[in-house]
This record gives structure tokens, sequence and C-alpha cells, in this order.
């Protein structure tokens, strides 16, 4: 019967670096459950970003980038020999698994998460960030435009009108109607970044009898994130 486990050999390209990207499944009857605000709850960002910190820790991520129900690994040591249904199922459960944990309450229906894996080089992890980032920023504009036109009209009416409107004139619409875009939260914006940075530590050594600089790494949640480009990704050391 081992014969027809036709897919279990199935590896990622050696030597490679890969993302693997997790979509919530069903979340928006998830947050209906939940009776989640809208059009962002702080409560399940914050829980969402201590995924994050789990899924970075787990799995030796180089940076994790989280945005809506979304989350992307960039991961270039790669786990279980680059087994595909193994990356992809273990990610996946752990993912959910960690969600239920800090969120706690309630669930009516198990959350869980799809997983897909997406090799890349050096050359493509930043457009491939941007690319997400840019979605960020589409969601931050649809949202925010949905929850408006929804607190004025039907949610059929609601639907009707947003259907085919450019991302700018959402913008002009919410401006128009007093919601100012640029004083959201940046993290609406732009996303959560996990990744670590360096801290200057200065201590006394006593054999040489002078002071001496070490650096220690740690996991830094990024709230605050500036618009993606090469600079960012090399300075943090990811390319």
């Amino acid at each position: 019967m081992k014969d027809y486990e036709v897919y279990s050999s199935l590896k990622v390209p050696k030597n490679s670096k890969i993302i693997v990207r997790l979509d919530g499944r069903s979340f928006h009857k998830l947050a209906k459950d939940l009776n989640l605000t809208k059009p962002y709850d702080d409560n399940f960002y914050r829980v969402f970003s201590m995924v994050c910190e789990d899924l970075f820790n787990e799995f030796s991520a180089s940076f994790v980038y989280a945005f809506s129900d979304e989350i992307s690994l960039l991961l270039d040591k790669i786990p279980f020999d680059g087994r595909v249904e193994k990356i992809d199922s273990v990610i996946a459960s752990f993912t959910a698994s960690s969600f239920v944990m800090h969120y706690g309450g309630d669930f009516k229906k198990p959350p869980a998460f799809d997983s897909r894996i997406i090799p890349v080089n050096d050359d493509d992890i930043f457009k491939y960030f941007k690319w997400r980032q840019d979605e960020s920023w589409r969601n931050c504009v649809n949202s925010h435009g949905i929850t408006y036109l929804k607190s004025k009209y039907s949610n059929d009416e609601a639907n009707n009108r947003i259907k085919g409107m450019k991302l700018n004139q959402i913008h002009e619409l919410l401006f128009q109607n007093g919601i100012n875009l640029n004083d959201v939260e940046n993290y609406k914006k732009r996303g959560i970044g996990i990744y670590r940075q360096h801290k200057k530590i200065v201590g006394f050594n006593k054999k040489e009898n002078k002071n001496q600089t070490s650096y220690r790494s740690y996991v830094y949640t990024d709230w605050q994130l500036p618009k993606f480009s090469e600079k960012f990704f090399k300075d943090i050391g990811v390319i």
C-alpha cells in the first residue's frame, strides 16, 4: 500500500529558499461567528501577531509577513527534508493550533488554514513581498469602503455600489465622508512583519579590565513597516 502514496516523495528544489503562504479558510464566516469588529479587530491582530511569532520560532523563518488572514513565511532552512506534503500539512495545522491556543474562547467551527509553497531566489524576495504588501493596501481600502457603505445601505446595495469601483474612487468616497485612510494605523495599511534585530550590549570584562561590546539577536514584531524596498530586506539580512 505504500506505493499508493504517490505524492509523498515530492520535494522542493534543493538549495532553494521557499515561501510558505497560509490563508485562513472561510475566515469571513469565522469573523461573523466571533463577532469581530469591522473593518479591523484589534484583538484578532494581536492574536495573529502571536501566531506569526510562533511560526517564526518553530520553523526558523527568516521573515514572516501577515495581513488580513494571510501569513507568508520565508524559509532558507527547509524543514522535513523538503517534503512538500509534510511542509504544507504540518505548518498549516501548527498555524491553526496556535491560533486557537492564543485566541481562546468558543469556536462554532474549528478554524483551518490552507498552505502553498513558492520556491524563490534572492531576486524574487522583494518582488513577492511588495506584491503582498500592495494587496494589503487594496484590502485596507476595500475593507473600509465596504464597511462604510454597509453603515448606510443594505448589504446587497453596498456590495453593488462598491463593485467595479477603483481604489482611488473608494479612497475619495471615504475622504469625502470624513474617513482619512492616512490616519489609519500603519499595520492596517502595510501589514505586520516578524524578523530578527540585534541589540547592542556593553559589559565589563573583568579579565581584560575593560568594557566589551557584544550583540544579541531577538525576535522583533514590526507594527510600523515601511513600504517594502530592496534596502529594507538587505537591512534585516534577508537578501
